[in-house]
């Protein structure tokens, strides 16, 4: 069976080169056209031989991502489903704001948490995504923010499909080669890694001296709320949340973002408010309160406007920072929590 190729370093390139009478920076000539220029075929590589492209064709394959489907909203935000080389679907997303191109990635195909209120989670994790295939949702994105938009992609958010931190040693490996000059050169300032909350792979993720940004989808501060919504949090209790986020900020000095969805008859008291705010104090931090989008569950309703708005102030009161986030592509499945693979015709 042929070996993946973009599974090989580039110095396992070049040793792979040298084995068979080659110069080794043949080596470097292919991970140049694999990764900065994104080829997904060997013929596509113009300035390698035909006997050294016959040479890769031989002994490797490029599994490429194919665009299975595309959604665009009304409001320009634009979905794609895309399929792995085995077959499986996942979606990635492409937001457009005034002054930002985000690309929303996924992580795994399916998911391995169960947050009651989110579809993914009802989807069986199937496997985790490959560095290869979470650069390739970046690339594809950005292709389409020069097409569609007239301008390359400027943010990347890792709040898809899938928890990030269970795919930790992929998600490295994939932000090593999205940030790399000899990968996509986008700042590593730009990414967020969203995680739902798991203590031990966040202060991992703090000891890797990246400059990526941190968000945690909280939606309560109280222990047992927390549990009821999102049942994986029993293995870990706010007091390990806490201390990772501590250790957090102690390693990288950056500011945590809460994600925070607010429903009625759920976390809508005044207790609810006071407890984010002993939250938030832990460490510096801010919140996003998010409009909740729908999946059919009639246990999540949104809150009324006049409870966000309390959230908002009490928060500000005590000099947190928080913004009201405005829910994306709604009407094609495409906002958070939405992403699920539903069969949907091209639009």
């Amino acid at each position: 069976m042929k070996k993946d190729i973009r599974s090989f370093s580039e110095e396992q390139l070049c040793d792979f080169f040298v084995k068979k009478g080659h110069k080794s920076f043949r080596g470097q000539q292919v991970y140049e056209w694999l990764w900065k220029k994104s080829a997904n075929s060997f013929e596509k590589m113009t300035n390698i031989s035909l006997p050294v492209r016959k040479i890769l064709d031989d002994n490797f394959v490029i599994n490429k991502l194919l665009v299975d489907k595309i959604q665009k909203s009304k409001d320009g935000t634009i979905k794609n489903a895309v399929k792995l080389f085995d077959g499986h679907i996942v979606e990635s997303v492409l937001i457009p704001s005034n002054n930002r191109l985000t690309a929303c990635v996924s992580s795994q195909v399916g998911c391995s948490l169960n947050c009651e209120f989110c579809a993914t989670s009802k989807l069986k994790r199937m496997r985790n995504l490959n560095p290869d295939e979470i650069y390739d949702q970046v690339v594809t994105i950005n292709d389409q923010s020069k097409n569609y938009f007239n301008r390359s992609l400027t943010n990347i958010v890792f709040m898809g499909m899938g928890e990030p931190l269970m795919n930790y040693n992929n998600l490295i490996k994939s932000i090593d080669l999205i940030c790399s000059k000899k990968g996509l050169g986008i700042s590593q300032k730009r990414i967020v890694v969203s995680t739902s909350g798991i203590p031990k792979m966040i202060k991992k993720l703090s000891d890797e001296s990246l400059k990526v940004n941190l968000a945690v989808s909280l939606h309560s501060a109280i222990e047992s709320i927390r549990n009821k919504i999102m049942p994986f949090t029993k293995d870990f209790p706010l007091i390990e949340l806490k201390e990772s986020l501590i250790y957090w900020y102690k390693k990288t000095n950056r500011r945590i973002t809460y994600e925070y969805i607010v429903w009625k008859g759920i976390n809508d008291s005044r207790s609810d408010i006071n407890a984010l705010i002993d939250f938030c104090k832990i460490v510096p931090s801010k919140v996003n309160l998010i409009q909740y989008n729908s999946i059919g569950n009639d246990d999540f309703k949104t809150a009324d406007t006049k409870t966000i708005k309390l959230y908002e102030d009490e928060l500000e009161k005590k000099k947190i920072i928080v913004t009201i986030r405005r829910s994306r592509g709604q009407d094609i499945d495409a906002a958070c929590g939405q992403l699920a693979n539903k069969e949907v015709s091209l639009n």
